[in-house]
């Protein structure tokens, strides 16, 4: 059998709603959301490839983003919907991002949040210095909370998140989070192609993450229908600011999903 990304649907009161969380993450960075967000919908928690529950491939293909669209649309249909909307946190929203490029009939609406991977430039993913502190840190052997981006360097999450993804990125695996970067986050952008999406598409950006904020410009540049909510709050904005991210995705949700 082939490997399955591993996802929870969580009993809500509406359509589902996607959730895919980002590099050295699980569906912990959604713990402080999903008790808001089931009262207007059924979230999805979705792990990446060798985070949370999700095994790791074999297959190098499997890692590609344009793999993760079969995955995503391959979950849709297990849980028989016909459309839904879909959600993105910084790697994750490279893919939820492509996803929408790909198979924008089964999608009715999207955000994302904080993500410069999903739009840097392509020479982004090699030459950053953020990119190669992380290959560094990889590539050597070191213990993975070294890495600058460990959850265990974050300020502001609440408890049950930091505990939770604490955790879980205790099981991380450094050759699989190798692999997740030379394998999925090198195809990882959507700079070239994000002006063409179709789905209405919302931004939450969290203004204290002062490197984002140049993409920020560049997304609303690109795409004149792009929404954007400016919350106070930094990268991990779903779990700094909980009601007030709940709330934005609710508006656009219903505004794309109508009576759902």
């Amino acid at each position: 059998m082939s490997p399955r990304l591993h996802f929870d649907v969580h009993d809500g009161a509406g359509a589902p709603i996607l959730l895919l969380h980002g590099f050295l993450s699980s569906r912990a960075q959604w713990l402080a959301n999903l008790e808001g967000l089931k009262e207007f919908c059924t979230p999805v928690t979705v792990e990446l490839w060798g985070h949370g529950r999700s095994p790791m491939p074999e297959s190098a293909a499997a890692m590609h983003p344009l793999a993760y669209v079969e995955q995503f649309e391959n979950i849709r249909n297990e849980i028989g919907a016909n459309r839904w909307y879909i959600v993105g946190q910084s790697f994750g929203a490279g893919l939820t991002l492509r996803y929408a490029l790909e198979a924008p009939d089964a999608i009715y609406g999207q955000a994302f949040c904080n993500s410069n991977s999903a739009l840097e430039t392509p020479d982004g993913a090699n030459k950053t210095e953020r990119a190669k502190e992380i290959s560094e840190v990889l590539l050597s052997g070191r213990p993975l909370t070294e890495l600058p981006i460990h959850p265990v360097k974050a300020k502001r999450l609440p408890q049950q998140v930091m505990e939770a993804l604490l955790e879980d990125a205790g099981k991380l695996q450094p050759d699989a989070m190798v692999r997740c970067l030379q394998q999925t986050r090198a195809h990882l952008s959507v700079r070239e192609e994000f002006s063409a999406l179709t789905v209405p598409t919302l931004l939450i950006n969290g203004v204290w993450e002062k490197s984002f904020q140049p993409t920020v410009e560049f997304a609303l540049s690109k795409l004149a229908s792009l929404e954007v909510v400016e919350l106070q709050g930094g990268h991990a904005i779903n779990a700094e600011q909980p009601q007030a991210f709940n709330t934005a995705i609710e508006t656009h949700y219903l505004s794309c999903s109508g009576s759902h």
